[in-house]
């Protein structure tokens, strides 16, 4: 991992994770190691996660979900697909929320809208937060990639990991905060194309350069819309 970074020189400096799962800790890991505070939250209850939050520092808290949220100027989700719904609206609203959640039918079960290529995940929760700005993120790299593989800018080779918004801003924050963790940033383009980084796609989970990733993004293939 490189050598950690100032934060974005933006007014959020506090991200939000809720799901304290693989992802999340690592995601919790890289950003207290940017400089950031982070809040995090799980579904048994703040007290749970006391040894995550010794490992990671003064900078790091535990709270509830709604909790979260409210501290959060900058949120990730990372909880299992099936529960998305649970997210709370309210005080996420007006906020960029990081979504990297991935679609298991076999866990989540059958979600028609899904299997037949009419939504994508990331679009789900966009609906569920109408009020907040959604960008897909970390969906596509293995929990422990997250601190191992980033490299700083300028390394040949570097990996690149993708995002997609329909929001600018929200697009720009997953791809400094890429950048920071030691990644390069593809942009997909709105959440109506996100599908083409998510499971069982060429990009998914796959090591790959910049030119890679667009190669990979190319290739993907979609079930036909019902």
């Amino acid at each position: 991992m490189p050598a950690a970074r100032h934060p974005l020189s933006l007014s959020m400096t506090t991200i939000g994770i809720i799901g304290a799962g693989h992802i999340g800790s690592q995601v919790a890991r890289a950003a207290v190691a940017n400089g950031y505070e982070v809040v995090i939250a799980n579904s048994r209850g703040p007290e749970t996660l006391a040894d995550l939050i010794e490992e990671l520092g003064p900078n790091a808290t535990a709270a509830t979900a709604e909790g979260t949220a409210k501290a959060a100027d900058v949120a990730v989700v990372t909880v299992p697909f099936k529960a998305y719904e649970s997210v709370p609206v309210e005080p996420l609203a007006g906020k960029i929320v990081i979504d990297t959640n991935n679609y298991y039918w076999e866990r989540d079960g059958h979600v028609p809208v899904l299997d037949e290529g009419r939504a994508t995940v990331s679009g789900l929760l966009q609906a569920h937060l109408p009020a907040s700005r959604v960008a897909k993120g970390f969906n596509h790299i293995t929990a422990a990639d997250i601190t191992t593989t980033g490299t700083p800018a300028g390394t040949p080779g570097r990996r690149a990991l993708a995002t997609s918004s329909d929001f600018d801003e929200a697009a720009q924050f997953v791809t400094d905060l890429y950048d920071q963790i030691g990644f390069d940033t593809v942009n997909v383009g709105p959440l109506s194309e996100s599908w083409r980084v998510e499971r069982d796609q060429p990009a998914y989970v796959t090591v790959q350069t910049r030119d890679e990733l667009v190669a990979n993004l190319a290739k993907a293939e979609r079930a036909e819309a019902a």
